[in-house]
């Protein structure tokens, strides 16, 4: 099959992360590009990031609130069509074999053909929800297509699901460059919804974000781009 031929079959994209956030500071211009092609977006953030305020007068409830309201704003921006939040603590997230038979359902009922989450290989890797939120991704995409890994899963006429390709961000060792160049815009607007995350640095925030893109893509012929290892299955 052609690299065209693979890329037309693409039609429900899933983004993987573990915080609201995320997606926007890795790979947003990717999403906004894809949205604009036609294709299906879901974020599915297993956490709402409740530990993201350094206030101690904040509860987590309060900053979890406000933080999903924070990225369904960001998300409408790129055109994503849904944003799914599983609560998971923030900063104790664990790749577990119940958020694993979680995430595998949901793939199965979804039925994502491609699914963007973090590369839990990345070294030095120092937050633990990244580390855990990518390799259940991973996990889960490996069993949702295996028809005696949680068979329980598979009533009536729902079968396994093989996910075509993962495309990985803050990757260890990218190789598969996508340019945002037209969408750049986009994915500043949207990470300008996170005001809680955000908002002591937004005087620097968007040279910052094209300071970055342009290095990924100054050796790909790219004004801007997005860095990923790109695996298929």
């Amino acid at each position: 099959m052609s690299e065209q031929e693979r890329a037309e079959e693409i039609r429900r994209v899933m983004v993987i992360a573990a915080h609201p956030d995320d997606p926007e500071f890795s790979c947003a211009g990717t999403v906004a590009k894809w949205a604009a092609m036609g294709r299906e977006i879901t974020y599915l953030l297993l956490t709402s990031g409740d530990k993201g305020s350094h206030d101690a007068a904040v509860r987590p409830g309060q900053i979890a609130g406000r933080r999903e309201e924070e990225q369904r704003a960001a998300a409408t921006v790129l055109g994503v069509k849904e944003v799914i939040y599983l609560n998971y603590p923030d900063g104790v997230l664990e790749n577990t074999l119940e958020l694993r038979r979680r995430l595998c359902l949901i793939l199965r009922e979804r039925q994502p053909d491609v699914v963007l989450t973090i590369d839990p290989w990345r070294h030095y890797q120092l937050h633990p929800d990244h580390r855990a939120a990518g390799q259940a991704a991973l996990d889960a995409i490996f069993a949702a297509r295996e028809w005696y890994i949680f068979p329980e899963q598979l009533l009536g006429e729902r079968q396994p699901w093989r996910v075509k390709e993962a495309y990985l961000f803050w990757a260890q060792d990218p190789d598969h460059w996508e340019d945002v160049s037209e969408t750049v815009n986009q994915r500043i607007a949207a990470l300008k919804n996170h005001r809680s995350q955000v908002e002591q640095r937004l005087d620097t925030l968007e040279e910052r974000v094209r300071q970055g893109l342009r290095e990924a893509g100054k050796d790909h012929g790219l004004e801007y781009a997005e860095a990923f290892k790109r695996l298929k299955f």
